[in-house]
């Protein structure tokens, strides 16, 4: 149990915390249990406990918790002490100590003390982080394999435990368990036209945050930006006064990091992710040079690496990754020319392959976005913005098929102001409603399972459509981890 030094100064209306060795309970719970304790609250009127069943799947220590099925247990304990519940450890019984309520001063401010005090004849003990002496514990690899399967959304409550968990949480560890376990959550970056920062929305849109404003000169803020995620950096590349410079957010640490620049400073890219890496290709220099050069980011090491150049020179072009491969697709090459091909790099061998005619039936308009393209379930998804309608891509065959349209508006800008994106295994659209004119107003989001032999998909909205959010999507990642 924690220890505490008992504070002076207390409302004299607050109950002590009152420990006392009660020959009957600890012979009851030590003959049962092993070692044991209780802790009630001090509520005026208990509430009646459902029992519990304990797992019955047991570490090498013999750890179980849970509420407490015993009749003559809970009429004993509900009858000192209101709610309680126990937890207790099979192993030989050696001390037991009970503590009957927490006293409370002031507002979410608890003090404990224990029976050992008396016994050992201490009078008190000095805070300390955290002191679970009397208590096995678990061991830190234990620990962190726990911890890393807790739902992503309670992270922010973890640097509040002890500093063990803190420096934890802050050195990255626990996202790269997470990564080994297969343990992946999405979040959705989100930048749109009239705000000044980025928002964080969760899976299913039901909870936000604003990141921490990013530290760039206006020249930044004001221009172009491309971004896209790599682990748990949030990767933003951009104009400044002095240059293309890059500038990531760090999962682990909730800031934002100048660095480094890529070996060959960008924009107007193609860009995927996968795990930890992120792959840029294409694009276009400070001085409007189209380039078919491309670069792989580590986000473990938060280094560049130069892959080999693609066959094509390339800007406003599209990027995906599928069938563990690098897909760029489309775009413009330094003549103007619109480009139908795309191309795919191979890692293994480190390769390009040159893929024609994927956007051959393709409208293009004068002034259009680059391709909106998605990969769910290692197939390639496509938004055309003139008919706002989905297709599918078929591998085999290299035509596309019509899967009916997406309830937002993709032509009332050429594409742009639109995000389209792959979250899992559903496909992410956001834009202005079909049911309203193009106005600033009226973002909505939808998500569908999509699958590539059905007629028509169905679509879910998103409550986080509601809000007020400009519809006009100035950039928009997604983050698994």
């Amino acid at each position: 149990m924690s220890k505490g030094k008992e504070l002076e100064g207390e409302d004299e209306e607050v109950e002590a915390c009152r420990n006392y060795c009660n020959t009957h309970k600890k012979g009851m719970l030590g003959g049962d249990l092993g070692n044991s304790f209780w802790i009630t609250s001090n509520s005026t009127q208990p509430k009646n406990l459902d029992a519990w069943e304990t797992n019955s799947k047991e570490d090498e220590r013999g750890y179980v918790i849970g509420y407490d099925n015993n009749p003559s247990k809970k009429a004993m304990l509900a009858e000192d002490s209101g709610n309680s519940f126990w937890i207790a450890c099979n192993t030989p019984p050696e001390t037991t100590i009970i503590c009957e309520t927490n006293r409370m001063e002031g507002v979410g401010r608890y003090v404990f003390s224990s029976i050992e005090d008396r016994v050992s004849g201490y009078s008190s003990v000095e805070p300390q982080d955290a002191d679970y002496s009397e208590v096995p514990r678990l061991s830190d690899e234990i620990e962190n394999q726990i911890l890393a399967r807790v739902p992503r959304s309670e992270y922010w409550k973890f640097p509040l435990v002890n500093k063990r968990i803190f420096s934890l949480m802050k050195s990255g560890e626990l996202f790269k368990i997470r990564r080994e376990l297969g343990v992946r959550e999405s979040s959705v970056f989100i930048f749109t036209t009239g705000d000044s920062g980025w928002w964080a929305f969760d899976r299913q849109f039901s909870s936000c945050r604003k990141l921490p404003d990013l530290p760039a000169d206006s020249c930044f803020s004001s221009g172009d930006r491309e971004s896209v995620c790599a682990g748990t950096h949030l990767i933003i590349s951009g104009r400044e006064i002095e240059g293309v410079v890059v500038w990531r957010y760090e999962l682990e640490t909730n800031s934002w990091r100048k660095g480094p620049s890529m070996i060959k400073p960008r924009c107007l890219f193609a860009s995927a992710s996968c795990g930890p890496f992120a792959f840029v290709a294409g694009g276009v220099t400070e001085a409007g040079a189209v380039l078919n050069s491309a670069e792989k980011y580590n986000s473990d090491t938060k280094t560049w690496e130069t892959l080999p150049t693609m066959q094509e020179k390339r800007r406003l072009c599209s990027g995906c990754y599928m069938d563990n491969k690098f897909y760029v697709i489309g775009g413009r090459n330094e003549k103007g020319r619109c480009l139908t091909c795309a191309e795919a790099y191979d890692e293994d061998q480190k390769t390009w392959e040159l893929i024609p005619d994927v956007l051959e039936d393709t409208p293009v308009a004068t002034f259009q976005s680059p391709p909106l393209v998605a990969v769910v379930n290692n197939e390639l998804y496509s938004l055309e913005t003139s008919s706002n309608g989905l297709k599918v891509y078929s591998k085999r065959s290299r035509t596309w098929r019509n899967l009916g349209p997406v309830p937002v508006r993709a032509d009332s800008s050429r594409g742009w102001g639109v995000a389209f994106k792959s979250l899992g295994n559903e496909l992410l659209v956001i834009g202005s409603s079909k049911s309203v004119s193009y106005s600033g107003d009226g973002m909505v989001m939808y998500t569908c399972c999509p699958d590539a032999e059905a007629e028509e998909l169905q679509w879910r909205p998103l409550e986080c459509g509601r809000n007020r959010l400009s519809n006009f999507i100035l950039n928009c990642s997604v983050m698994f981890a």
